[in-house]
């Protein structure tokens, strides 16, 4: 599996307050994220998993509300977290 609890506790630790933070909306961004990301490597191979297509615009969808939801909240943090993960907006 390409999500390992490790790697979610890793993500967590790195953008989350800590270890347990899960539900920050920074380090919910950043699974969300590496998980867009996944997924579109994936996508590049099967360009016929529409399942999966769905499954990737659903995801960006969570991203984006979460990313506006941020912006307004903490401007600087909106700002360092995309140039962090290397989101473009």
């Amino acid at each position: 599996m390409y999500l390992t609890p490790e790697k979610k506790a890793e993500i967590f630790e790195k953008y989350g307050k800590s270890n347990t933070d899960t539900g920050s909306a920074e380090s919910q961004i950043a699974l969300f994220s590496y998980r867009i990301s996944h997924l579109t490597q994936h996508l590049k191979s099967n360009k016929k998993d529409y399942s999966t297509a769905r499954a990737l615009k659903a995801l960006v969808g969570k991203r984006r509300k979460l990313l506006d939801y941020l912006k307004a909240k903490d401007l600087e943090g909106y700002r360092a977290l995309i140039k962090e993960l290397g989101i473009r907006k």
